[in-house]
C-alpha cells in the first residue's frame, strides 16, 4: 500500500458491470463515505471518507483480506487527491446513489423521492436476514454472528440451525434499513481468510419468536429467558420448516482465523479474549483434538482405514485402536477444528456395514506404545504422513469440505487411464457405479456416483492414493455435485 495516507482512495480492476452502491459498501463498515467518482472506462473508482483515519482503517483492512467484488479481487491503495472535486452534473447518478446510502445512514429512516437511481439502497420489507455460512473450514458461532453484525445496527434476536448440511442463521434486527445496510456490506464477504463465505438474503419472516437463550438462539431484548438444556431451540413451526438441529459448533474462533470481517483488529481481539477462545497457531483452539469412535467392525477396521476416512476432514496425526475393546479407536486430529469437522460430518455414518459414533474424547493426546512393546500394529503414527490433505496454508483443499455423499470426486488422474477402467476399479470394492462423467477441461478430473453413501465411503477408504501408474495417485473426496 504505496503513498501517504488521504481519505480518499483509488479503487482499481473494477468488473465492467459493477455499481455505484457496490462501491459504496466497501466503505460503509468504516465509517461515512463523503464522495465517490467513477470511471467506468477504466474499470477504477474514487472513494472519499469523512476521516483519513477511516481511510486507513478499510486500507488495512483490504490488505489482510483482498476485496472482492462480483469474484473478482479488486485493489485498493491511498490516492493523491486529499479530497475529491467531482462535476455534478457528470456524476449525477452516483451523487444521487451516495445520498441515498447518506440518507440511511444518518437517519434510519426509509428512503422517499424518485432522485434516487435503481441500484440504490431501498427500503427492505423485513428486518430479518437469511444466512447461510459457505466453505465452512471454521466453526462460525452465535457470537461471531453478532459481533460482525451489530456494526451495522441493534442485533434483537439469532437463531442457527443446520440444514441441508449447511449452517445457516436468521438474523433480526431493529429496522430494516439495518437489515439493507448489512446485506450490502457483507453478502459474499469471508469472515475468515479464505472460507467461511456469508450468503445472505431477506427472509419472509418479519419476527423471531425465539424461546431459548443458548448458544443455538439468543433473544438479546430477553435475558431472563431459560436455556432449554439443549432442547429445540426452534419454534416448532420453524423447526418443522428448517431440518432437525444437528449443529455440532464449538464456541471458539479457529486457529489461523483472521480477526472476523468488519471488525477493528483490537476489538475482536479483546472480545474474543475475553470470552477466553483466542486461537494460538500450533495450539488447539480450545474444544479437544482427539476423538473417541466406537462401534467399529473389529474385523474390518485398521488405523489406515480410519486415517483415511478421518483425513478428509483433517490432518489425522496418530490413531489407536484399543486393545481391550477393538471395536473402539481413538483418533487424534491437528486441532480442535478439524476434531469438531469430523465429528459433525461422521458421526452415524457407516463403515464396513456398522454404523459408527464419534464423539470428543477426554484424552489430550493419542499415545504411542512404549518402546519394544507389541501392541499388533494398533497403534499409529502419522504425524509425518505425506498425505494429510490441508498442510498447506489457504490450500484449495479447504474449500472442498463437504459431507459424504454417494457421488465422489476423483483427481489426478492419468491420462492413460480411460472411464471403463475407473468404473471396473470402483465396482471392486463392492459397490454399484451408477454413473462416471470426466471433467470437461481436462481428464485428470471426474465425478463417479456409487448407489450409495456407505458404498461411496468404503471406496474413498479403499482407493485414495491408490496408484493408477505412470506416478500417478489417485486422490479421492466427497462432491456436493451430482451426476
Amino acid at each position: 500500500m504505496d503513498g501517504a495516507p488521504s481519505r480518499v482512495l483509488h479503487i482499481r480492476k473494477l468488473p465492467g458491470e459493477v455499481t455505484e452502491t457496490e462501491v459504496i459498501a466497501l466503505g460503509l463498515p468504516f465509517g461515512k463515505v463523503t464522495n465517490i467518482l467513477m470511471l467506468k472506462g477504466k474499470n477504477q473508482a474514487f472513494l472519499e471518507l469523512a476521516t483519513e483515519e477511516a481511510a486507513i482503517t478499510m486500507v488495512n483492512y483490504y490488505s489482510a483480506v483482498t476485496p472482492h467484488l462480483r469474484n473478482q479481487p479488486i485493489y485498493i491503495q491511498y490516492s493523491n487527491h486529499k479530497e475529491l472535486k467531482t462535476d455534478n452534473t457528470l456524476n449525477q447518478r452516483a451523487q444521487a446513489v451516495l445520498q441515498a446510502v447518506t440518507a440511511v445512514q444518518a437517519t434510519n429512516a426509509p428512503i422517499s423521492g424518485t432522485t434516487v437511481s435503481e441500484s440504490a439502497v431501498t427500503p427492505a420489507q423485513s428486518p430479518v436476514l437469511r444466512i447461510i455460512i459457505d466453505n465452512m473450514y471454521y466453526p462460525v458461532t452465535l457470537d461471531v454472528l453478532h459481533q460482525i453484525f451489530s456494526k451495522f445496527g441493534a442485533v434483537l434476536k439469532i437463531i442457527t440451525f443446520t440444514k441441508n448440511n449447511q449452517f445457516q442463521a436468521l438474523l433480526q434486527f431493529g429496522d430494516p434499513v439495518n437489515a439493507q445496510q448489512a446485506k450490502l456490506a457483507l453478502d459474499g464477504q469471508n469472515i475468515y481468510n479464505a472460507c467461511c463465505t456469508l450468503r445472505i438474503d431477506f427472509s419472509k419472516l418479519v419476527n423471531l419468536n425465539v424461546k431459548y437463550n443458548n448458544d443455538k438462539s439468543r433473544d438479546y431484548t430477553r435475558p431472563d429467558l431459560p436455556s432449554g438444556d439443549g432442547q429445540p431451540a426452534l419454534d416448532p413451526a420453524i423447526a418443522a420448516a428448517f431440518a432437525k438441529e444437528t449443529s455440532l459448533l464449538a464456541p471458539y474462533l479457529g486457529r489461523g482465523a483472521l480477526s472476523p470481517l468488519a471488525i477493528p483488529n483490537a476489538a475482536a481481539a479483546a472480545a474474543a479474549a475475553a470470552a477466553g477462545r483466542v486461537g494460538m497457531p500450533g495450539v488447539s483452539a480450545g474444544g479437544n483434538t482427539v476423538l473417541l469412535v466406537s462401534n467399529l467392525n473389529e474385523e474390518m477396521v485398521t488405523p489406515q482405514s480410519l486415517f483415511t476416512l478421518f483425513g478428509v476432514y483433517g490432518d489425522v496425526q496418530r490413531v489407536k485402536i484399543l486393545y481391550n475393546k477393538k471395536d473402539s479407536a481413538l483418533i487424534q486430529m491437528a486441532d480442535g477444528n478439524q476434531s469438531q469437522l469430523a465429528m459433525s460430518h461422521l458421526n452415524g455414518q457407516k463403515m464396513y456395514g456398522k454404523i459408527i459414533r464419534v464423539t470428543l474424547s477426554k484424552h489430550q493426546t493419542v499415545q504411542l506404545p512404549r518402546e519394544g512393546l507389541d501392541d499388533q500394529g494398533l497403534t499409529k503414527d502419522f504425524g509425518n504422513s505425506p498425505l494429510h490433505r490441508f498442510k498447506k496454508p489457504g490450500s484449495k483443499n479447504f474449500q472442498n469440505i463437504f459431507p459424504p455423499s454417494a457421488t465422489l470426486h476423483l483427481s489426478n488422474i492419468p491420462p492413460s487411464v480411460a472411464e471403463e477402467d475407473l468404473r471396473t476399479l470402483f465396482a471392486n470394492t463392492g459397490g454399484t457405479v451408477k454413473a462416471f462423467k470426466f471433467f470437461q477441461r481436462d481428464h485428470k478430473m471426474a465425478l463417479l456416483q456409487m448407489s450409495t453413501v456407505e458404498e461411496a465411503i468404503q471406496a474413498l477408504i479403499d482407493l485414495h492414493n491408490y496408484n493408477l501408474g505412470e506416478n500417478h495417485h489417485l486422490r479421492v473426496s466427497f462432491s456436493k455435485s451430482t451426476i
